[in-house]
């Protein structure tokens, strides 16, 4: 049980960690998201050439690195849209009255240069780990990749809890296309795949031939994962989620979390 203890613990701390100081970041006054941004882009670069340097790493160092270095990857494309650089052609609120394919449309539009770059990001570590036998970075990207694309489309339809405070005040808009409902009816098809993906990540780690490059590297993305779907409970759940990244967010308005 030890040998899985290390990379479950570096899993959740780096996850927490992380997120806390994007929301930190993004929540900090405008005229520091220049710099901001600026060193995430060099640190950026620096992930993905680590992403190239551990594709042909079979090694438990090398599970680590490229696990990491995604998770850093996808913590560009995260400031990138919540600092307000690359977002999408709206940045106004959603009109009342839109309904349906109108609605979907302009909340669509929101972040259409955001999901662009994610396929390209995606685009470049695939095409830096091709061919070679460590591709912990690819698979970590994809569950980035999926799960938040999960979370937002669960946001669109409605769920219990919003969690507008983690929009900084220059997104505000965004929060006029989320809608509050007790259930839609992607969250339980979402969770089920979501909890089948989590096994087959988990499966290579604990069969009894398990090397420490494959044990360490799918107990980390297997933990990626069971924290997104925790991430997702807390939409459904009456549980503080908030209270997990208190340190990055500031002081919280009356009203924050209110239905649009």
């Amino acid at each position: 049980m030890s040998d899985y203890a290390a990379p479950i613990l570096y899993a959740v701390v780096i996850w927490w960690f992380l997120t806390g100081a994007i929301l930190w970041l993004n929540h900090r006054p405008r005229r520091t998201h220049a710099w901001s941004f600026g060193a995430t882009t060099v640190a950026l670069f620096g992930a993905l050439w680590v992403i190239g340097w551990s594709t042909n790493q079979e090694s438990e160092a090398g599970a680590y690195a490229a696990f990491t270095a995604a998770l850093i990857v996808w913590g560009w494309q995260e400031m990138a849209f919540y600092m307000g650089y690359v977002a999408g052609p709206r940045r106004t609120p959603g009109v009342p009255t839109d309904q349906g394919l109108a609605r979907f449309g302009a909340a669509a539009a929101t972040n259409l240069w955001h999901e662009a770059a994610i396929i390209l990001g995606f685009a470049a570590i695939a095409w830096l780990t091709a061919g070679g036998p460590n591709r912990m970075a690819l698979w970590t990207y994809l569950v980035l990749w999926g799960m938040n694309l999960s979370a937002r489309l669960n946001l669109f339809l409605g769920v219990r809890n919003l969690h507008a405070e983690f929009l900084p005040e220059h997104l505000r808009y965004l929060g006029s296309f989320f809608r509050r409902a007790p259930m839609n009816a992607l969250f339980p098809v979402a969770m089920i795949l979501a909890t089948g993906f989590l096994l087959v990540l988990l499966h290579p780690a604990v069969t009894e031939s398990a090397s420490a490059f494959k044990r360490s590297g799918h107990t980390m993305m297997a933990t990626l994962m069971a924290l997104a779907i925790l991430e997702h409970g807390f939409l459904m759940l009456p549980l503080p989620s908030a209270a997990l990244w208190g340190w990055g967010l500031p002081a919280r308005r009356p009203g924050a979390d209110a239905a649009p």
